[in-house]
Formats: C-alpha cells, sequence, structure tokens
C-alpha cells in the first residue's frame, strides 16, 4: 500500500518536534525511507512540504536539514500567534456552526472538570483541540492552517511550564466559547487576546542540547500511517 506524503509529512514532523532530529542534523531520503517504511517519492515530497512550512532547509553539499531557528524567529512566532489568535476567535464568532458551539462546548466542560482534578497531560491535549476547534470555526482555511503551524512551530521551540491557574484558564475558555456563540466578535476577539498572552508567558525557549533526544533512542510508531 503506497502511504500517502502528507502521512510521511506529519510523522516526520511530528518527529522534528518531539526533537527526535536534532536541529542541523541531516535527513536523507533513504534514511527517512528505510525509517517509516515508506519509498523515496513521498519522502522527497514530504520534505519539500516541510521546507516550506520552515521546519527543513536545504544546504548546499549537505541536502535537507532541521532549520536551525533564531531566537529572534521563536519571539515572532509568539507575537504571531498572538494577533491571529483573537483574529480567529473574531471570526467564530462570525462564521461558526452549531457544530463548532458543541464541540467547544462540551471541551469547555471537559477542561474545567480535569482543572479542578489537576490532571495537566489531559490539559494539554484539551486546550490543542479547543484552539484547533476554535480556528477551524473561523471559517477560514488560509487562517486554521497558519495557526495550526504556529502551534506545531511553537510546540518546537518552546517547553511549556505546567499552567498555575488552570481553572482559572479554562474560566477563560468558557468567556470565548460564550462570546462565540453571542456572535459578539469584539469581545471574542478581547478575551481571547488577554487569555493568549497570558498562557503564552509560560512559554520558556529550549534551544538547549540537554532537551534534544537521539533518533538512535526512539521507537518509530507508524502505524497510524497504515490504516
Amino acid at each position: 500500500m503506497r502511504i500517502p506524503a502528507h502521512s510521511v509529512c506529519t510523522a516526520v514532523r511530528d518527529d522534528i518536534v518531539a526533537g527526535v532530529y536534532e536541529r542541523g542534523s541531516r535527513l536523507t531520503e533513504e534514511l527517512l525511507a528505510r525509517r517509516y517504511g515508506v519509498s523515496r517519492v513521498p519522502v522527497r515530497e514530504a520534505l519539500r512540504t516541510l521546507e516550506a512550512e520552515g521546519f527543513v532547509v536545504t544546504r548546499r553539499h549537505a541536502g535537507a536539514c532541521v532549520a536551525e531557528p533564531t531566537e529572534q524567529e521563536a519571539a515572532d512566532l509568539l507575537e504571531m500567534r498572538l494577533l491571529l489568535e483573537p483574529l480567529g476567535a473574531a471570526r467564530a464568532a462570525q462564521r461558526r456552526t452549531e457544530a463548532h458551539l458543541k464541540v467547544l462546548r462540551g471541551l469547555v466542560r471537559l477542561g474545567q472538570e480535569r482543572a479542578r482534578r489537576g490532571n495537566s497531560e489531559d490539559l494539554r491535549s484539551l486546550g490543542g483541540w479547543f484552539h484547533e476547534t476554535l480556528a477551524q470555526a473561523s471559517g477560514s482555511h488560509a487562517l486554521t492552517s497558519t495557526l495550526t503551524q504556529l502551534r506545531h512551530k511553537i510546540a518546537w521551540m518552546y517547553a511549556v511550564e505546567p499552567s498555575a491557574g488552570p481553572v482559572d484558564s479554562w474560566a477563560e475558555h468558557g468567556a470565548i466559547v460564550d462570546a462565540v456563540a453571542r456572535g459578539d466578535a469584539e469581545r471574542a476577539r478581547a478575551v481571547t487576546a488577554l487569555h493568549t498572552e497570558r498562557s503564552l508567558g509560560a512559554h520558556r525557549l529550549r534551544f538547549a542540547g540537554a532537551d534534544r533526544v537521539r533518533t538512535s533512542q526512539h521507537v518509530v510508531n507508524m502505524s497510524g500511517l497504515r490504516h
């Protein structure tokens, strides 16, 4: 069965974000094809996509390598998210569907419940799902795609300190959904801006070698690509 390039791209991107491939390390088609159990064709396509996204660069005499972002580039990503998340919420207030609202409200209920219990791992995944759904509710594929890319890159470049006030954070999520449900674009924009600014304050740049994971120590799981 031919595994599509977008699935290979997702797998390689996830491994870059997880630190499996160190910044600056080479990504040869042969190595990646063998690692993920695919031919070199989808690997080549995946590398082109990842280069366009900024995760990979092509260097003379070295070929494809994992990018090495500067501190300024990393800081720019946080600023971009601070600008775009509120825009997405404002658009969601104008374009959301009942299906979007149902998912968002369900996530807020779960998040508030988990916050009271102090389950940080669940909260992280629920928060990601919440912001992904909010972006989708904007009705803009370009905005959704950009925000998704930003979240991937920020997760790659930054470690996130555990939230000191998860209950307050999920109360803010609830306020965002209330504004979106009422169709109040300006309120949705303002509440999301405050929430995003506060949450991004917990991000700590991680460029230290101790945060990297050696490829040889990581077990590849490609089972999800074969469905």
